[in-house]
């Protein structure tokens, strides 16, 4: 007799459905698992059977084959222990086969029987409403789990909890649901906090409002690392469905905790010694990345010169696509990767070229050098590019604070219902994804804002791509003015943040 039960396998944040077949026949005494499992699930036979015989059951003296299914599917984890232990519970004839194999299950097995917490439980749960069945996860990522709108869950503690549920001698109490407005938040950080820099803030308000990313150069201390760090606080909250997209990456991180959703935007500031596959994704088990983790959110990267210029030029196709592709020699992964990618730099490796009072002894030669590591590629696909000068310690003791996040961010979200009505019934939200025929139907330049846009762009050397994010910026500024057309005071705005940090001049 086979019995069947079901498990998943994670393509990115793709869920494909597993069966987890298993027979008893004569022979030798074995245990064997086929179906291109990875270590751990070839390890998971120990843990089955410590499990099992820490509830009282030992293995049959008998060949025990173990299928999963698809059999040309490589499957990676600790999660198949579970299901491996209750179909094989169920070929023992402990369990019905019929009460087992309408359930997707996931979990880890301990010695003693207890079930442990794996990556994934969201997504999964997910899959398991789309396929109209059950799932069984463990009991601490039962409120995960409850999230996908599944009305069959069960989450027990342990081993021999699950199996009286399923054999019907003992009814596990349902997940407990966890609100959202219940997590516990970190005090947030306020736009106010930062003096002068109006320009600087301006810019920020202009990214926020259209997706736009941003590259500030400044000397230490001048507070790019304070702007890039308020930018979440005056964006658009994230939707439901932006939520789901977000926590599905993050579970398959194995990020969520307490069973809450990601509520708020990301914001990933990695170190600049990440390495490619942290910042991409990739590695033994293929995880999203830094810039996947920052989906529907912001990627911050400060020192920029000192990443890796193979981590840098990495960023390049997700920046324009929205998307990364992780190739392995089996398989390829899809996460997505549609994040603001704001960056911070100084203007020569001492950091205070130009600056009064300071000098580099290796000027210009030492700030060419130092920004020439950024590629020309890439500054390309960044659209708004300022400086952050440094206040003067007389000023700073004087100026008062500037506008708080509300106050801004209700400016944010009026610009973005004027732009979002626009986009309507389109599959974009913002100008920044807005390209090709799209940007077209939307630019609406006047003719001296037509005009403006191609003798600077003969001026800078702009190519097709930044002459086009170019007029992206404009149509949100002029967004930001209810204003149908991108007019020439607009137009002029949005090139100044090119004009001020033109090579050459940067």
């Amino acid at each position: 007799m086979i019995s069947c039960t079901h498990s998943v396998a994670f393509a990115g944040i793709d869920v494909l459905k597993i069966s987890i077949e298993v027979q008893i026949t004569n022979g030798l005494p074995s245990f064997t698992i086929v179906g291109l499992g990875d270590k751990a699930i070839a390890e998971s036979r120990e843990r089955v059977r410590a499990a099992l015989h820490a509830i009282g059951l030992s293995l049959p003296a008998n060949h025990i084959t173990v299928n999963l299914a698809p059999a040309d599917v490589l499957k990676e984890g600790t999660h198949y222990d579970l299901p491996i232990a209750i179909a094989l519970m169920g070929a023992m004839g402990i369990l019905e086969p019929e009460s087992i194999f309408n359930y997707i299950m996931m979990g880890e097995l301990g010695l003693d029987g207890t079930i442990r917490p794996v990556s994934g439980i969201l997504p999964a749960s997910v899959a398991a409403t789309g396929y109209d069945m059950g799932f069984v996860c463990p009991q601490e990522q039962g409120p995960e789990a409850l999230w996908s709108g599944n009305n069959a869950i069960v989450a027990p503690h342990n081993l021999l909890e699950l199996m009286n549920h399923l054999k019907g001698v003992q009814s596990l109490p349902a997940p407990s649901p966890v609100s959202p407005e219940n997590a516990e938040t970190s005090a947030l950080l306020d736009m106010k906090d930062i003096k002068g820099q109006e320009s600087a803030k301006r810019a920020m308000e202009i990214a926020a409002v259209g997706g736009h990313n941003v590259l500030m150069m400044g000397p230490p201390g001048s507070g790019k690392s304070m702007l890039a760090a308020r930018l979440p606080t005056i964006l658009p909250p994230l939707s439901t469905l932006e939520m789901l997209e977000v926590s599905k990456i993050h579970s398959v991180a194995g990020l969520l905790k307490d069973g809450q959703l990601v509520t708020t935007r990301p914001f990933r500031a990695p170190h600049y010694n990440a390495s490619t596959p942290a910042m991409v994704g990739g590695g033994l088990k293929a995880k999203p990345g830094e810039i996947s983790l920052a989906h529907r959110g912001v990627l911050f990267l400060d020192e920029l010169p000192e990443f890796s210029r193979q981590t840098l030029e990495a960023l390049r196709q997700p920046l324009e696509t929205g998307e990364v592709s992780v190739a392995r020699a089996n398989s390829h992964i899809t996460y997505p990767a549609r994040f603001q990618f704001v960056a911070a730099m100084n203007p020569c490796r001492c950091g205070y070229l130009g600056v009064p009072g300071h000098e580099c002894a290796r000027a210009p030669r030492c700030a060419a050098e130092y920004q020439s590591k950024i590629s020309g590629p890439l500054l390309d696909r960044i659209d708004i590019q300022i400086e952050v000068p440094l206040i003067n310690p007389w000023q700073l003791g004087q100026l008062q604070g500037g506008e708080d996040s509300a106050t801004i961010l209700a400016r944010v979200l009026k610009a973005r219902e004027f732009q979002g009505d626009r986009f309507k019934n389109m599959p974009i939200s913002t100008n920044a994804e807005a390209d090709g025929r799209v940007l077209e139907q939307v630019a609406c330049l006047t003719d001296e804002a037509r005009q403006q846009l191609i003798h600077v762009a003969e001026q800078l050397h702009l190519s097709g791509r930044g002459f086009h994010r170019m007029i992206r910026v404009a149509r949100t500024i002029a967004d930001m003015d209810q204003s149908d057309e991108i007019l020439k005071v607009h137009m002029d705005e949005a090139l100044s943040f090119r004009k001020s940090c033109a090579k050459g001049e940067f």
